[in-house]
């Protein structure tokens, strides 16, 4: 490939930024023919002639000169549109739609294998942080144990403020909204989907499997109270949200994403405002730690720009793990040591707890620790999701490799 010629749809936040940094490079040899956007005329910040834009997506998928396509668009369906047609064309893709890829991503691989066209996608998981192609080349082995850390910078900027900065949930959440970290519907980054949708990616490029969206217990910060931020305060930890797969034997792993008490002896601890941190363990180097910007223009940028030199040189996701010959099984049987404040829903009642470890019972609130299944709680996410509960989980997983004072 002696000059690459891009067609990119998408010329927002993001596309802006690869805009920039494509022409910052020098060694990239790579141009953008042509942008796809909805609406021609909406003003932007990058200065561009007019003439590279169009509304018409046939412009650059029927246009032969272009050899490489660059989708960053925020609407999964015409995300899944654009990348489809182009793999059916035999044409490279990078993609950064963490929602789309993560919900149809057995179907790409296919596509791949079946019109011999790359799709590279790392800038959908973790932004600057290059986790997806560490996993699949440095990682590629059976010796990993766990993938685990903070994904998404929105939910984190909030948590940060409300830790660090002694600000209450709603006015660090407005904070959030105003910097551009958060949309006006911030449900998405709270509700810990972003983080799901990357934790799915990761898990594929970790372990070799593939498990669906809606199989995987997912619980947000968007009912996080004053009570729960006096608990873990008066217990010296944080409250972050946590994605994680982690193996629990040989045969199996699970996976889920939740509010989880931080002690300060953990990596994550001091993973702040929008940054994203990742800690990687396994059976013989113990703990990697990788931390960097998850979102933004410029970092996502650059990890676009590296998917684009990384297919110059024909690299491709070799999905190596797949082929293992007894790839782990996800399993929900596991027991989880869980914090849920509640109000006026009756939770001791109605949650099967396999043991109460401390019951707390006042006139502004009430929570109650025990250990529960996670298959318990992914069955009860409708009571879970009553406005007056929260739920956060303790640290199990490798505890007795993680002993600290402050635990």
């Amino acid at each position: 490939m002696k000059e690459i010629k891009i067609g990119l749809f998408g010329f927002g936040v993001v596309g802006q930024g690869i805009y920039k940094v494509i022409g910052k490079s020098r060694n990239a040899h790579a141009k953008i023919k042509k942008i796809c956007v909805r609406d021609v005329n909406k003003k932007r910040e990058v200065d561009i002639d007019p003439v590279l834009i169009t509304d018409d997506p046939s412009e650059i998928l029927s246009d032969p000169e272009i050899n490489m396509l660059v989708e960053v668009v925020d609407n999964p369906q015409a995300s899944y549109s654009i990348v489809t047609q182009a793999l059916k064309r035999g044409l490279p893709v990078v993609s950064g739609n963490k929602a789309m890829i993560a919900r149809h991503l057995p179907e790409l691989i296919e596509m791949q294998r079946r019109y011999n066209a790359p799709l590279l996608y790392d800038a959908s998981s973790c932004g600057s942080i290059p986790v997806i192609r560490n996993l699949e080349e440095y990682y590629d082995n059976d010796l990993l144990l766990e993938v685990k850390g903070i994904l998404n910078g929105s939910s984190n900027y909030i948590l940060s403020r409300v830790f660090d900065h002694n600000e209450p949930y709603a006015k660090a959440l407005a904070r959030a909204q105003q910097l551009g970290f958060a949309e006006s519907d911030p449900s998405f980054d709270i509700e810990g989907f972003d983080s799901l949708f990357k934790l799915i990616i990761i898990t594929i490029h970790a372990l070799g499997v593939y498990v669906k969206p809606e199989d995987v217990f997912t619980y947000g910060i968007s009912t996080l109270g004053e009570s729960d931020i006096r608990y873990a305060r008066e217990k010296g930890v944080k409250i972050k949200l946590v994605a994680q797969v982690v193996k629990v034997n040989d045969d199996n792993f699970t996976m889920f994403v939740m509010p989880e008490f931080v002690y300060p002896s953990r990596y994550i601890y001091s993973v702040d405002d929008e940054y994203n941190g990742v800690v990687i363990r396994g059976e013989c180097y113990d703990r990697q730690f990788m931390f960097g910007k998850g979102a933004g223009s410029l970092p996502t940028a650059s990890s676009i720009l590296s998917d684009i030199m990384a297919l110059r040189h024909n690299y491709r996701y070799e999905y190596k793990k797949m082929g293992y010959l007894n790839p782990p099984s996800y399993t929900s049987d596991i027991e989880l040591k869980v914090y849920i404040r509640y109000k006026e829903t009756p939770v001791p009642g109605l949650l099967p707890f396999r043991q109460i470890i401390e019951q707390h019972i006042s006139q502004n609130g009430n929570y109650v620790i025990g250990s529960i299944l996670l298959k318990d709680l992914i069955k009860l996410r409708p009571i879970l999701s009553a406005p007056d509960i929260f739920v956060c989980n303790f640290p199990t997983f490798f505890a007795d490799r993680d002993t600290s004072p402050e635990e």
